[in-house]
């Protein structure tokens, strides 16, 4: 019997898990984070980790403090990040981009969770139910 394939989370479900405005999605998004941490269902790249920290601690969201950002960083981000740039990961990214159309940032999102064998990419930003390279693009709000 071989292990389940895993999902690659997306910066967007990280934000989610501090959106106050949406209590829904927040819930949904930290039910998918704690499942990552608890039961090893998903990951995430060093480029997820450096997007969410820039949008965690800038201004005007400022969702949380340089202490929270070095706790989370411990805790969540570091745990999960399991992706870390190479070469190929970039060629990859350039060609998923020309092959799609989609921006440089989100191929690399897809090229990352193809280099680590991720069965599902969960994002927002990228079309629901979409295949690329065997990889399958879920929207978990939806």
């Amino acid at each position: 019997m071989s292990a389940p394939r895993r999902s690659f989370l997306d910066t967007n479900i990280l934000v989610y898990c501090w959106i106050d405005q949406d209590a829904k999605k927040r819930t949904k998004a930290r039910a998918l984070v704690r499942s990552a941490l608890r039961n090893n269902d998903a990951i995430i790249s060093y480029q997820v980790v450096q997007e969410f920290l820039n949008v965690a601690t800038r201004k005007p969201h400022h969702y949380m403090s340089q202490a929270e950002a070095q706790l989370y960083l411990s805790k969540v981000l570091i745990p999960l990040c399991e992706v870390f740039p190479d070469p190929a990961l970039y060629s990859n990214a350039l060609s998923i981009a020309g092959e799609t159309g989609w921006s440089f940032h989100d191929s690399l999102v897809v090229s990352s969770a193809i280099a680590a064998g991720c069965e599902t990419l969960l994002t927002v930003d990228l079309q629901d139910g979409r295949v690329i390279r065997g990889l399958t693009i879920r929207n978990p709000f939806a």
